[in-house]
């Protein structure tokens, strides 16, 4: 009996004020509201605008069931009294009164559907006590309640001098004291389903966030789902960069390699501070990838089909760098590509493991001497020993042992920018097939490779094959329009499980929209949002996010300039 006593004294709160409005229960002001009213129809999920409110609410729903006869006795005597109503108006001349022929017609379709066990009938009862730290927090929330409810023709009041029957009727113990009830069958009741907010709370993944409905963690497994892609949509400086370097540092600390292409130098700082590897693609760089080095061949596969994959890749890149070409030209290609590689050995059925990759020099040499290829030899002459040699035309000299690698190709005219995201990638896909583990790859401004078919078309390929090689490709851009015009822009959206879209600009929330689906409140959302909020999606569920890190993960993700600079001075 005594251990009793102890656990009372331990959860009751100090003490309780009554006034006729409201409780004051320890340091909290709390008021119990209960619905009076509703309208004649009531849609799906109308009260989860209460059950995502941020502020602390505690909810009960009370259902007593009616016996059937009960209510068929009663409904039966109401019909009796509205009809004799009707006829004596139409007797008197009267003109008719719709509301009582409405009545008339619900209860009858009420009686018919109870007589036929489709509906059942319940008195429901809806309480809600809210919590505030002042009356003045305490009534602003009970304003904003009574707009929101209302707005659905839902009415509510708060329960006067009952106030502590109210607060009991809402603690954990199933006991109605306020018995304040409305008839309901049930299909209005199963509206008010109260498990109607999405969580995105799971055992295993990382924290991408605080879901701004509730409050809880938006934690989640990328690689949980039928792909682990995503893409990334937001104006400049709304807070994309900020998040996805935020997802990577939390990807490393579970075991995820991560590969990037940085095309503003965004993720040195990051790579420096958890001993990543930079390589700087420019130029005059010293860090180069040779477009011809050789795939390496993925344990159970032909190396016969690995080389023809290559060669049709490379046949892509070398398409951007010359422009349009005709079929005949694109025939001359494809066969001057594989003299190329024979002239060094590497032809299907044989071991070309070992062998010296060509360089682009060779290929144009090869097109010089074809018939119907000068004119493509011509144009890759800048390439080969014009302005741009010492990008394109150099072996192959980066090591690619690390957990984190990032390619910045930040000092690259605008013009190679493509060029080299494409050939940067295609790199990458011969590292990520050779070895079958977790990896996350992110392309940062991809707009500019989706500008263009053949770019476009290898992301999309990507992005559709990655799943079975345990890769979750990760696609940023504040250009949606640019993104979206492309015929791959789309397939790439539905071929991606996370979505995260943040702030958006007033010209492209209408196309943002239409692409996913949005209502008029997540458009607002969009357009309101402060730096790190938006929508983020994971499969079917989506929420609206609140980006948040650490202080040591914020002094490490952070491009703000006024950060930045106060750190160098540090």
């Amino acid at each position: 009996m005594d251990d009793k006593k102890n656990i009372v004294n331990i959860i009751a709160p100090p003490g309780i004020e009554i006034d006729s409005n409201y409780l004051k229960v320890g340091d909290k002001f709390t008021k119990t509201l209960f619905i009076f009213s509703y309208p004649r129809y009531l849609a799906t999920g109308w009260f989860s605008g209460i059950i995502d409110m941020p502020e602390l609410i505690d909810i009960s729903i009370f259902a007593h069931p009616v016996a059937t006869p009960v209510a068929l006795k009663k409904l039966r005597k109401k019909a009796a009294q509205i009809e004799s109503q009707i006829i004596e108006k139409q007797q008197k001349g009267m003109v008719r009164d719709p509301i009582l022929e409405t009545a008339f017609q619900d209860i009858e379709s009420l009686r018919d559907s109870l007589q036929q066990a489709r509906e059942n009938l319940f008195n429901v009862s809806v309480y809600m006590t809210i919590y505030a730290d002042t009356l003045e927090e305490l009534r602003k929330l009970e304003g904003k309640i009574e707009v929101l409810l209302e707005s659905r023709l839902i009415y509510i009041k708060p329960a006067l001098f009952q106030q502590l029957d109210g607060f009991n009727s809402t603690l954990p113990l199933g006991l109605d004291r306020l018995l304040i009830h409305t008839p309901l069958n049930s299909g209005p009741f199963s509206s008010i389903f109260p498990f109607t907010s999405t969580e995105l709370t799971s055992n295993t993944g990382i924290m991408y966030g605080v879901n701004q409905h509730n409050n809880t963690l938006v934690i989640f497994d990328r690689f949980s789902l039928e792909n682990a892609n995503m893409v990334i949509f937001a104006k400049s400086g709304s807070g994309k960069s900020y998040a996805s370097k935020l997802e990577i540092l939390r990807l490393l600390m579970f075991g995820v390699d991560v590969l990037i292409i940085d095309p503003e130098n965004e993720y040195q700082n990051l790579a420096s501070a958890v001993g990543g590897s930079f390589f700087k693609i420019s130029l005059t760089s010293d860090h180069h990838i040779n477009p011809f080095e050789i795939p390496i061949i993925p344990p159970n596969e032909d190396p016969a089909d690995v080389l023809r994959s290559h060669i049709v890749n490379l046949s892509g890149l070398l398409k951007i760098m010359v422009g349009q070409i005709t079929p005949e030209e694109d025939a001359v290609l494809d066969r001057a590509l594989s003299e190329t590689y024979a002239a060094h050995d590497i032809i299907p059925g044989k071991d070309f493991s070992t062998a010296t990759p060509p360089l682009l020099e060779e290929l144009q040499k090869v097109l010089e001497n074809m018939e119907g290829g000068r004119g493509i030899a011509e144009r890759l002459y800048k390439f080969t020993q014009g302005s741009y040699a010492g990008f394109t035309n150099q072996p192959s000299n980066v090591d690619i042992k690390n957990r984190l690698i990032v390619f910045s190709i930040r000092d690259l005219e605008d013009s190679l920018r493509p060029i080299a995201m494409y050939i940067v990638l295609n790199f990458i896909w011969s590292l990520i097939r050779a070895q079958l583990k977790r990896r996350v790859l992110i392309i940062d401004e991809a707009w500019v490779l989706m500008k263009y078919e053949d770019g476009a078309s290898f992301l999309f390929g990507l992005v559709k094959r990655c799943r079975k090689y345990y890769l979750g490709v990760t696609t940023i851009t504040q250009d949606v329009e640019d993104f979206l015009r492309s015929p791959y822009g789309r397939p790439i959206i539905t071929n991606s499980s996370l979505q995260l879209l943040l702030k958006q600009s007033p010209a492209m929330v209408d196309l943002v929209a239409k692409t996913f689906n949005l209502t008029e409140g997540e458009k607002s959302l969009l357009l309101e949002a402060r730096v790190g909020q938006g929508l983020f999606f994971a499969g079917l569920n989506h929420v609206s996010i609140q980006i948040i890190a650490s202080y040591l993960e914020d002094k490490i993700v952070t491009t703000r300039p006024e950060q930045i600079l106060e750190q160098q001075k540090g």
